[in-house]
């Protein structure tokens, strides 16, 4: 993967909208999984009987596995040379997603700006947004990324 992984801070500009690749569906496995991992035994994620008597009429994947996901998505666009992920904003579930549904994700770079403390690093500040196969808004949130500045413009 080497230097394709990851950008650097000059490698961001801002108005820029990147689609990543590649998308992902949920499986039972994954949304199971994550529910055992973090505690979260609400029926709603894990009985289907229980979940056939929402208004979904089915079960319901849990909120923070789309949102770890969706990250996960944009890693090797956004932050696959961070230094570190400084905060993330604005999370919004914009509608349910489902057991088989499949999370692609695309991001806008808001505003990129070299750091006023530290000359060799800057904070990238971005807006992703995850859709479902059938192009439906599931998810938005703001992260500020710090970013190095490359070896070559220190």
């Amino acid at each position: 993967m080497g230097s394709a992984y990851g950008r650097y801070l000059e490698g961001f500009q801002a108005g820029e909208m990147i689609k990543h690749e590649p998308a992902k569906t949920i499986t039972e496995s994954d949304n199971n999984l994550f529910c055992l991992l973090t505690m979260n035994h609400h029926p709603l994620h894990l009985d289907q009987t229980y979940a056939e008597g929402t208004e979904f009429g089915r079960r319901v994947v849990v909120g923070t596995l789309v949102f770890s996901l969706v990250v996960g998505l944009t890693v090797r666009d956004i932050s696959g040379k961070a230094i570190a992920n400084l905060d993330y904003e604005s999370i919004q579930h914009a509608a349910p997603v489902f057991i088989g549904d499949t999370i692609r994700a695309e991001t806008e770079i808001l505003n990129v700006r070299r750091s006023r403390s530290k000359p060799d690093r800057g904070i990238v500040r971005v807006q992703t947004s995850a859709y479902n196969q059938k192009n439906q808004l599931v998810l938005t949130f703001i992260r500020n990324v710090l970013i190095p500045v490359g070896v070559s413009s220190e």
